[in-house]
């Protein structure tokens, strides 16, 4: 349950509660008898989406606004009438946004134990009809849930012909606090298989293949996708690793590594350095393995996550490798871990972008090479 609010107009029969709830990583609005409790109703919601706020007048009344935002739709405010039951928009984002006609739809798979895991697929088509260049989209960490949101980025992909995946992973919130605890400390594991079957069930279901696949993730999404191309280097063409933890073993003693124990374990406890060093993407890295094209990047301020950890993976990847695929850092001064200037956010992104559509084969011609 993510909220709620009470309708209490003198137009409508008798008093109304609503309920947020997310379901999924989806939102949904249902309607209660106030009094009772019992389930009148659910809002139809724009999509499969999520919810930023439920609110009605502070006088009361019969009407209530919530804001909704999805894959393909930038956040917008909704207002219903208990009334008649209707949903209508209320108000746009400022600005002017041409957003492309995009399919959006959710998948469930199962993992390598069998847990059903599931993913956001965006496509110009609503089924695959010839496999096109993909980026999976990862985290998995911190009871961080990746509930739909509008990304300008994922919509350029997709427009020029790929296709843009998001794997709810074990780790987040998406099923609840148990679905966090299953991904973290000596659960982590679950987490990069989760990661390895979204691929594998995208090559078999025909979305892409394993030349026009890469992944991406930042932060911890930065660790997984270290852990999914020393893993499984042979699924991935291309990865782009952001501001990644990739020594397990020494990542207390670096940025603010000392204070997520409680999430991975800790190197000075004996178990705990066999769970880190069990996955840690920095010591499997293999001589003579053909890695993906890997870009990784870093930024000189980031107090959170020392640059250190990419630094020399890119080092030791660039060693070993006997793959003709690059790998790469983009290196960026006076710019921390998080939020930035939109100007650099933009070349950030188009760079990563750039990176990936040509180790995939993206091209303006509907993501054939």
């Amino acid at each position: 349950m993510e909220g709620w609010t009470i309708l209490d107009g003198d137009d409508l029969e008798a008093p109304l509660l609503l309920v947020a709830w997310t379901r999924h990583a989806m939102s949904e609005i249902s309607i209660h008898d106030l009094t009772t409790g019992e389930k009148r109703g659910e809002i139809t919601l724009p999509g499969l989406g999520s919810l930023a706020g439920l609110t009605e007048r502070p006088e009361g009344g019969h009407e209530a606004w919530f804001g909704y935002t999805d894959h393909v739709t930038p956040p917008t405010v909704y207002h219903f009438d208990a009334r008649s039951g209707g949903v209508t928009k209320w108000a746009d984002p400022p600005g002017s946004i041409e957003v492309p006609a995009v399919f959006s739809l959710q998948v469930t798979y199962p993992s390598r134990d069998g847990t059903n895991v599931r993913m956001s697929i965006l496509s110009l088509t609503e089924s695959p009809d010839h496999p096109r260049p993909t980026i999976l989209y990862g985290y998995g960490g911190f009871g961080v849930g990746l509930n739909p949101g509008y990304s300008a980025a994922a919509l350029a992909w997709v427009e020029a012909g790929g296709v843009w995946v998001v794997a709810n992973l074990r780790g987040g919130d998406e099923e609840g606090e148990e679905w966090h605890r299953q991904g973290m400390r000596g659960e982590k594991q679950n987490v990069f298989d989760d990661f390895h079957a979204a691929a594998e069930r995208l090559i078999e279901d025909g979305w892409t293949t394993n030349s026009q696949l890469a992944i991406q993730g930042g932060s911890n999404g930065g660790l997984l996708v270290g852990a999914a191309l020393t893993q499984r280097p042979e699924l991935y063409a291309a990865a782009l690793c952001s501001a990644p933890l990739l020594d397990m073993v020494r990542y207390e003693l670096h940025g603010l590594g000392a204070t997520w124990s409680d999430e991975y374990g800790s190197a000075a406890i004996a178990d705990e350095f066999e769970w880190l060093i069990s996955y840690s993407p920095y010591h499997h890295v293999e001589p003579e393995v053909g890695y993906p094209a890997t870009l990784f990047t870093v930024f000189d301020g980031d107090s959170r996550v020392d640059p250190l950890h990419a630094r020399k993976m890119c080092a030791a990847l660039q060693f070993a490798t006997t793959s003709e695929h690059p790998i790469l850092i983009r290196a960026e001064a006076n710019v921390g871990h998080g939020a930035r200037a939109v100007t650099k956010a933009v070349e950030l992104t188009a760079d990563g972008l750039a990176f990936l559509s040509r180790w995939t084969g993206l091209s303006r011609t509907g993501g054939r090479s």
